[in-house]
């Protein structure tokens, strides 16, 4: 049997672009880690992706992942537009390159080890994960500031 890994990811930016951050809850039986890193120029949807990204690349075995984010450019990515573009040799349905493909790439990588469940959550809502996810992200932009 897999562990459950209840995970929460947020990504955050001073200015669109600008320095930008993201931050990781993992959860597993009863036991909590926190990451966090940034960069000093970058986006919001990139420092989003960065963080589910991370949390993947953070499991030390497969594992059924319940990933929560509030990015639903991450989610409708993830779970709708990516075998499309794949298909289409990242492109969009209009032919213009995906953005941010890179990371797509490694998130399309990451997710084949484990089994994920993704879930939305309203940001800024009071849900505490998210707003913990929240503060972390921040902790990351304040390292380039």
């Amino acid at each position: 049997m897999t562990d459950t890994v209840v995970i929460y990811t947020d990504g955050a930016c001073r200015g669109n672009p600008g320095p930008g951050g993201w931050g990781v809850i993992l959860t597993c039986k009863g036991t909590t880690k926190e990451l966090y890193g940034g960069e000093p120029e970058t986006t919001n949807n990139r420092m989003e992706l960065t963080a589910v990204i991370n949390a993947l690349e953070a499991l030390t075995k497969p594992c059924h992942a319940i990933i929560y984010s509030d990015s639903k450019y991450v989610l409708q990515g993830i779970t709708e537009w990516i075998d499309n573009w794949k298909k289409r040799g990242w492109k969009t349905a209009s032919k213009s390159p995906v953005k941010n493909e890179d990371l797509w790439r490694r998130l399309d990588a990451a997710r084949t080890l484990h089994r994920i469940e993704w879930k939305w959550v309203k940001g800024h809502s009071g849900d505490a994960g998210n707003d913990k996810a929240d503060e972390l992200a921040n902790l990351g932009i304040d390292s380039f500031l």
